[in-house]
């Protein structure tokens, strides 16, 4: 395991310490509080000494087999969680194993399966506090790790948008190497092309890098194999992501028999019943918004109408899934007649790609405003929520004319309905720049799940609120 990815010294001074404090736990709820079973003798404390050192050694050693401390803290809590109650089961199991056959005469087999179950519930709290103070300093470039990718492919994008998606992980892409001229002098999202491979050698130095991470495709075996040598020269971690038949990493699953690894590919993204399930939610939560938010609608109608002329429903044609074309419903936020101004300001475009953005646009009302930054002004997308042209949470709509400039791979963010809401608005939101968005929109779609789209709307309530990174 790489320095920079080893589990922090402190992480086992706390295991231990929960270890010892659940014995202790467990010996209050045994014989102070008499949980369970009414008993009518009391060993001390002191008699369980043995125990606490036999737990401690037994859970060290069962973490390690069952890997717990593995890809610490970039591996998910659940499966932490998952881990940690395998480990404790054995090293409980092993526990009264030993007193079954040592017979000691002070012990009671309960108050070691109470250690065991309390040590789960302590050690799942601390992971969660651990996790979340390690992915807030990560978030914001603390303790941080240097990389560089190796390869702009379509498997070099997706460790890019996992980044971008999860900067708790804690990686610092520095930017990326291509033999290809034109991926290795463009730019991607936040991430800049810095040369041809051959470079590798002379920025692992200059960048002060701390890992390099290969994406190249499988047939380039001679040329990883080059850049895993330079990285041992220099001294440097290298990892390299398997591009296994040019398949989606999203698609390939792995499973084990008996320690025979099996490669597999699984459906990946919105299968029927995943579009069924989501299709029911959207339109209960659709309608029900609807009902309850009609005064604040009739509200903002009448503000826009007092404001300035013209209607009061903006409708757009927007490019929803396959290509899709479909009229878009939102309040009008801008002067009558503002889409016949966008050419005079294109020059003062202020993101990068085919979308145009500008913060002081000077076609927008006051109350255009004022409904763009709390994001009132898409309260109308319910509507086509409702018809079907949209999800709740998905990427944002784009325009015809947006599509067309569309590189290859920017088009995997229309093979979804789009949504109200979605994963680079409650990322970065207007902050963000277009290829960061489709970065982020993509990995989404291959990572979607119930929980994640409800993460998702949980987040986009402060964004609205506090209008964050909105113009």
């Amino acid at each position: 395991m790489p320095a920079g990815r080893q589990t922090p010294w402190w992480v086992f001074v706390s295991d231990i310490a929960v270890f010892n404090v659940s014995m202790v736990l467990a010996y209050w709820t045994r014989f102070e509080l008499e949980w369970f079973r009414d008993i009518s003798f009391h060993h001390p404390l002191s008699a369980y000494l043995p125990f606490a050192l036999l737990f401690t050694v037994l859970m060290l050693l069962t973490f390690r087999l069952d890997r717990v401390y593995q890809q610490w803290p970039g591996r998910q809590w659940l499966d932490q969680t998952h881990r940690i109650v395998n480990a404790t089961a054995k090293s409980t199991v092993v526990m009264l194993a030993v007193t079954f056959l040592l017979q000691p005469l002070q012990y009671s087999r309960l108050l070691l399966v109470e250690a065991g179950i309390i040590a789960v519930v302590l050690l799942a709290i601390s992971r969660a506090i651990q996790g979340a103070i390690i992915g807030h300093l990560h978030a914001r470039g603390h303790g941080a790790h240097r990389a560089i990718i190796v390869g702009a492919g379509e498997v070099g994008r997706t460790v890019m948008r996992t980044v971008v998606a999860r900067p708790e992980l804690g990686y610092r892409i520095v930017g990326f190497v291509d033999d290809n001229p034109d991926k290795g002098s463009s730019k991607i999202g936040r991430f800049d092309g810095l040369g041809p491979i051959d470079h590798l050698p002379q920025l692992i130095e200059e960048q002060t890098i701390d890992e390099v991470i290969i994406t190249l495709p499988w047939m380039y075996h001679r040329k990883i194999m080059g850049v895993v040598r330079t990285c041992e020269q220099k001294r440097v971690s290298v990892h390299i992501v398997p591009d296994l038949f040019q398949l989606s990493l999203s698609r390939v699953g792995v499973d084990d028999l008996d320690g025979i690894p099996l490669v597999g590919v699984r459906e990946v993204g919105f299968g029927e019943s995943v579009q069924t399930m989501k299709r029911v939610i959207d339109m209960g939560v659709a309608a029900v918004a609807l009902m309850l938010g009609a005064p604040v609608l009739g509200l903002i109608a009448a503000a826009i109408r007092l404001d300035s002329p013209g209607p009061v429903i903006f409708r757009q044609t927007r490019v929803g899934t396959n290509g899709h074309h479909f009229e878009m419903w939102k309040f009008r936020s801008m002067v009558e007649g503002a889409e016949e101004d966008l050419a005079g300001l294109r020059d003062l475009n202020e993101v990068e790609g085919p979308i145009f953005k500008m913060k002081d646009d000077p076609r927008v009302t006051p109350v255009g405003r004022f409904l763009r930054r709390r994001s009132l002004d898409e309260l109308p997308n319910l509507w086509n929520v409702l018809r079907g042209d949209m999800s709740l949470v998905g990427p944002r709509p784009p325009l015809p004319s947006e599509v067309r400039e569309y590189a290859e791979w920017h088009k995997k963010r229309l093979e979804v309905r789009p949504g109200v809401t979605g994963l680079w608005q409650v990322s970065g939101r207007s902050l963000l720049s277009f290829d960061e968005q489709c970065l982020l929109d993509i990995y989404y779609i291959e990572n979607w799940s119930l929980w994640l789209d409800l993460k998702i709307l949980m987040r986009t309530v402060p964004r609205v609120v506090f209008g964050i990174g909105a113009y």
